[in-house]
């Protein structure tokens, strides 16, 4: 049976209304806007116009909203059947796959060939000069981690600024977390994290970690058995047979994480102030395995500093009541999250 594969914020404003959500824009870096930004920034050189980025740029999520329909039907023999027959909504995901697929074949060719300006450096390049790798491998590495970032880490921040807006006390930690890092500098300054301080914030990937456990980006993750295998509990399962399992169950469950399971505890995740890892077949929400979430670093330190960055400088407030699951792919909430964003006061 095949392992599993790795799918694997808010807009600040003093005094103001902000939403925070996967599905509208922000002012602060996401996965979601740095795809936007990878596919303009190459389409002069892969396309040749601006009119093949907005292509890519309007295909990526109608197909990847297209497929998800896919998965929601009660058996793959129905969208097989409706791609024969060549119905709509089939036809809309054939033609955004084309353009996507177009769009991608041209910048491989032009790493290929040498003739893209970059320098060189990206994991890409290093790909294309490998010459065992083929055109369809660089087509589908770019796109894997464009679609796997552009849902789960928007959904997966979002969940825990909702989460943060009902816990002051929290906040108040990772507040004063960050006050020490900031004296720790030799020149005191008001310019972003860098990198190393921000792997130095134990509690705040604590309370990112527990976020996560209670509320998952990917709660559900199907596979289909790819020949006849054995559980290691000993239960047969079938070549064609679909298995899945549940992390949002999981990170719920009183056998893995006590009686105190439902609560949100960062503190479960420190041992004398330092960060500790779980078990990643405890903890699946990065999966577990040889094809854990490549992204899982980047994603940590992505939400590390934009909450760092917020909760600097700005106080918030839920604006509206929330906490309802938009379940797709990815666990969004349903209808975003707005908050009111103030400026701090300095102490």
């Amino acid at each position: 049976m095949r392992p599993p594969t790795g799918s694997c914020p808010c807009s600040g404003r003093p005094a103001g209304t902000a939403r925070c959500s996967t599905s509208r824009s922000s002012s602060i870096a996401s996965p979601s806007t740095t795809s936007s930004a990878w596919c303009s920034t190459r389409t002069r050189t892969a396309s040749g116009g601006e009119q093949g980025g907005r292509a890519v740029l309007s295909g990526l999520p109608r197909g990847r909203a297209l497929s998800v329909d896919r998965l929601k039907l009660p058996h793959p023999l129905v969208w097989k059947l409706k791609r024969w027959l060549d119905t709509e909504d089939e036809r809309r995901l054939r033609e955004s796959t084309a353009v996507v697929h177009e769009f991608v074949d041209k910048y491989v060719r032009l790493k290929r060939s040498g003739g893209c300006t970059s320098s060189g450096g990206d994991l890409l390049s290093r790909f294309a000069e490998d010459g065992t790798r083929t055109d369809e491998f660089l087509r589908d590495f770019p796109l894997s981690v464009v679609l796997a970032g552009s849902d789960t880490t928007p959904a997966a921040i979002t969940w825990f600024f909702y989460v943060l807006s009902s816990r002051p006390d929290v906040v108040d930690h990772i507040r004063e977390e960050l006050r020490l890092v900031r004296a720790r500098r030799c020149e005191p300054g008001g310019e972003a994290f860098t990198l190393e301080e921000l792997r130095e914030m134990n509690y705040l990937h604590a309370a990112i970690a527990e976020s996560l456990r209670l509320h998952p980006a990917v709660p559900l993750l199907p596979r289909v058995c790819a020949a006849d295998d054995e559980m290691p509990d000993g239960t047969r399962v079938r070549r064609g047979w679909t298995v899945m399992y549940n992390s949002y169950a999981m990170g719920r469950a009183e056998v893995i994480w006590g009686k105190d399971c439902g609560e949100y505890r960062p503190e479960r995740w420190l041992e004398v102030g330092v960060f500790q890892a779980r078990s990643a077949f405890q903890y699946p929400v990065f999966h577990a395995g040889p094809r854990m979430c490549l992204g899982k670093e980047m994603a940590v330190i992505q939400m590390k500093a934009i909450t760092a960055s917020i909760l600097e400088g700005l106080d918030m407030e839920l604006a509206e009541p929330r906490g309802k699951h938009d379940l797709s792919i990815s666990m969004r909430m349903e209808g975003g999250l707005p908050m009111r964003f103030r400026e701090r006061r300095a102490p």
